[in-house]
C-alpha cells in the first residue's frame, strides 16, 4: 500500500528588477521540501503549478510504500 502527501507553496510576484526572483526564493524552499520528505522515506511523483493573480502556486506530490 502507498501513503501519499501533498506539499502546496505559493510564491507572489513582487516589481524588482530582478526578473528572477521568484526562481532565486522557490528553489531554496523546493529543495528544502524535497530533503524533509525523502527523510521521511517519500519520494517527488509529480508536481504541478499554477497562476493566479499575482501569485504563483506550487504543488509537490510525494508517495512511499508503507
Amino acid at each position: 500500500m502507498k501513503s501519499y502527501k501533498v506539499e502546496s507553496l505559493i510564491y507572489y510576484t513582487k516589481i524588482t528588477s530582478d526578473s528572477k526572483h521568484i526562481v532565486k526564493k522557490s528553489q531554496e524552499e523546493i529543495q528544502s521540501k524535497l530533503d524533509e520528505y525523502a527523510q521521511k522515506g517519500y519520494r517527488l511523483a509529480s508536481t504541478n503549478s499554477t497562476s493566479f493573480g499575482m501569485a504563483i502556486y506550487v504543488y509537490l506530490y510525494f508517495e512511499k510504500d508503507e
